[in-house]
C-alpha cells in the first residue's frame, strides 16, 4: 500500500512549489508596484503625450504592460482620459484592459496550467473544463464587476486554470466597460469635479458596485449549492 501512494506525493511537489513561486512572485509585484508605488504613472503619461499622434496607441500598449505588473488600473485609466478626454480615453483603456487580460491569462497557463491540473486531479480538471465551456466567458466578465479583486491577478488565476485567450479579451472588455468609463471620465474631468460627466461617472460606479455584489452574493449560494451535492458532481442545466 505505501508503495502506491508514495510515487503521487514525489510527483506533486515540485507542481506545489512551482506554484508557490509563481505566486510568491506575483505578490511581490503586486506589493513592489501597487503599495510601494515605485513607478510614476505622471511622468510616464508625459513621456507618452511627447509621442504626438501615435499618444493613444503608445499609451494603450505602456499602460497594459503596465496593468499586468499592478499598476493600479484606476491610474492608468484616469491618466487616459487626462490625455485624450473622455471618448478616446475610454477606448483606450477598455484596448489596455483587453490586452492586459490577454498577457496575464498567457503567463499564468505558462506558469501554472500544468502544475494546478496535476493538483487538482484529471476528475476536477474535467469539471472545470467543462465550466469553462459553458461559463468561462462570463466568469471573466463577472469578475469585473466584483469589487476589490485585482483584474490583473484574477487574469493570471483565469490562465491558470485554462481560459481561452479570447474569452480572457472579450470578457475583459464587456466587463471592464462601466469601470473603464468612470475612472477615465474622472480623470477628464479631473479640474472639474462638479461637472456633469463627473456626476455620472460616480452614478456608474456606484450601480457597477451594487451589480457586483450582487453577482458575488450569488456567485457564492452557488458554490455553497455545489458543496452540497451528495455525488460531489456540478449541478447540471
Amino acid at each position: 500500500m505505501a508503495d502506491n501512494t508514495d510515487p503521487p506525493v514525489a510527483r506533486r511537489w515540485p507542481h506545489v512549489l512551482r506554484l508557490g513561486l509563481f505566486l510568491a512572485f506575483l505578490l511581490g509585484m503586486f506589493y513592489l508596484v501597487a503599495v510601494s508605488r515605485l513607478i510614476d504613472v505622471g511622468q510616464i503619461r508625459d513621456a507618452v503625450a511627447a509621442t504626438g499622434p501615435l499618444a493613444p496607441l503608445v499609451y494603450l500598449t505602456v499602460s497594459a504592460l503596465l496593468a499586468a505588473v499592478f499598476v493600479p488600473g484606476a491610474l492608468l485609466a484616469a491618466g487616459s482620459g487626462v490625455l485624450f478626454g473622455p471618448l478616446l480615453g475610454t477606448f483606450v483603456t477598455l484596448g489596455s484592459t483587453a490586452t492586459t487580460a490577454i498577457i496575464a491569462a498567457l503567463l499564468g497557463r505558462r506558469a501554472g496550467r500544468d502544475s494546478a491540473r496535476v493538483l487538482l486531479g484529471p476528475d476536477w480538471s474535467a469539471r472545470i473544463d467543462a465550466q469553462i465551456q459553458r461559463r468561462g466567458l462570463w466568469a471573466v466578465v463577472g469578475q469585473r464587476f466584483v469589487p476589490g479583486i485585482s483584474d490583473a491577478m484574477a487574469s493570471y488565476a483565469f490562465g491558470a486554470f485554462g481560459i481561452p485567450l479570447w474569452q480572457m479579451a472579450i470578457g475583459a472588455f464587456i466587463g471592464s466597460a462601466p469601470r473603464a468609463f468612470v475612472y477615465t471620465a474622472l480623470g477628464a474631468s479631473i479640474s472639474d469635479l462638479s461637472s456633469p460627466l463627473a456626476y455620472a461617472a460616480v452614478a456608474v460606479w456606484c450601480i457597477t458596485a451594487i451589480i457586483g455584489a450582487f453577482a458575488a452574493h450569488r456567485g457564492y449560494r452557488g458554490w455553497r449549492r455545489r458543496g452540497r451535492n451528495n455525488d460531489g458532481s456540478l449541478p447540471t442545466e
